[in-house]
C-alpha cells in the first residue's frame, strides 16, 4: 500500500486538488461567456491529472506493465470522474453532475494516455525499481 502513496506522491496531490475544485462554488468570471471554457477545463484537469501519473509510473517500473496502467491510469480517473459527476448531481447543492463533463474528462484522460504510451517513456528518466 506504501507503493501506491509514496510512488505517487504528485497524483494524488492532483486528485486532491481536482476534488476540492469539483466541489466548492466557482466565482463568476468574463469566461463564463466562452462557449465550452468549463469542458476545456476538464480536458486540461484530467489530462494533467493522467499525464503525471503516468510519469510518476515510468519513473518507477523499468517496463510498462498494460494492465497496471489501464486499471490506475486510465479506468480509475474516469471512474472517479464518474463518481464526482454523481456526488455533484446527489449529494450538492452548488453543483450539477453533467455527463458531457464526464465525457471532456475521459478525452484528457485517453489523451494523456496515449502520450503515456507513445511519448513520456522516451522524456523520462526511468529509476526501474519494479
Amino acid at each position: 500500500m506504501k507503493h501506491y502513496f509514496g510512488n505517487y506522491k504528485f497524483s494524488w496531490l492532483i486528485i486532491g486538488v481536482i476534488l476540492y475544485l469539483s466541489f466548492f462554488t466557482p466565482p463568476k468570471t468574463e469566461l463564463d461567456t466562452v462557449t465550452n471554457i468549463d469542458k476545456l477545463a476538464h480536458i486540461c484537469m484530467y489530462g494533467g491529472l493522467c499525464s503525471i501519473i503516468w510519469i510518476e509510473y515510468l519513473r518507477t517500473h523499468a517496463s510498462i506493465h498494460r494492465l497496471h496502467t489501464l486499471i490506475g491510469a486510465i479506468l480509475l480517473p474516469i471512474a472517479l470522474s464518474g463518481a464526482i459527476e454523481l456526488l455533484q448531481e446527489y449529494a450538492t447543492t452548488n453543483r450539477s453532475g453533467d455527463w458531457a463533463d464526464m465525457i471532456a474528462n475521459s478525452i484528457g484522460v485517453c489523451t494523456a494516455a496515449l502520450l503515456g504510451y507513445f511519448v513520456f517513456p522516451r522524456w523520462v528518466n526511468r529509476g526501474g525499481k519494479g
